[in-house]
């Protein structure tokens, strides 16, 4: 049997009950280091602990494979939810065991950032650039976002799609400058956040950063004519 659950933004209190069940009947746990050390508290004493990085994830998720196929009960764990910006190790996690696993989705930093900045799923569209490959289309897709007038929030590619590159591409492509843009890093872990303009947005921040560009104008359910 083999699990893949989201561990949440990075505070231990975002793991899911469902989740923290899974760790606690594990025998076998594994993911990279930084998640792992969020859901420790959670694993049995007993259980096989597989760290992963991104230059042995295959070898270890071939480990992870064999113990599954043994009758062993495996969690991998990701960091925020699977499904927004971890699609792609899950693939390669079901291309390893040979079938579609099992998920269990976990709290974003998505979902954290549109709480703290009080905006609305409905009107704000969600785009991930944390991920392998081109993203020219994923580039693409959020300059339609902007021009539809809605919302944004984007996680960035460390190191070569950043928020400060984010800024320069859209306004080279005819994005408004005078967007208001909000950054935050670490959310619900020490968390801080900036916020300006979109051609004031120039600073570096780290690989645990997020960001919210707004829409100029209100989305028409925001808008109330007067009684």
């Amino acid at each position: 049997m083999i699990h893949c659950i989201g561990a949440g933004p990075g505070d231990p209190g975002y793991l899911t009950l469902r989740a923290a069940e899974l760790l606690a009947a594990a025998d076998v746990v594994a993911g990279f280091d930084a998640v792992l050390e969020v859901a420790r508290p959670h694993f049995p004493r007993d259980c096989m602990v597989i760290p992963m990085n991104y230059r042995d994830q295959s070898a270890r998720l071939a480990e992870v494979a064999l113990l599954h196929h043994a009758g062993k009960r495996c969690v991998v764990v990701f960091m925020g939810d699977i499904h927004f910006s971890g699609f792609q190790f899950l693939e390669r996690i079901d291309k390893a065991c040979g079938h579609p696993v099992e998920t269990i989705p976990g709290i974003s930093s998505a979902q954290i950032l549109a709480s703290r900045a009080r905006v609305c799923f409905d009107e704000t569209t969600f785009i991930t650039f944390h991920r392998r490959g081109d993203i020219e289309p994923f580039q693409r897709h959020l300059l339609h976002v902007l021009q539809d007038g809605r919302n944004a929030i984007v996680i960035p590619r460390p190191w070569d799609f950043m928020p400060r590159d984010i800024s320069a591409y859209l306004m080279n492509e005819g994005i408004a400058p005078n967007h208001s843009v909000e950054v935050w890093e670490q959310l619900t872990r020490g968390e801080a956040n900036w916020s300006g303009e979109l051609h004031e947005c120039t600073a570096e921040f780290s690989d645990m950063s997020i960001l919210l560009i707004r829409a100029l104008t209100p989305f028409p359910s925001q808008i109330h004519s007067s009684p």
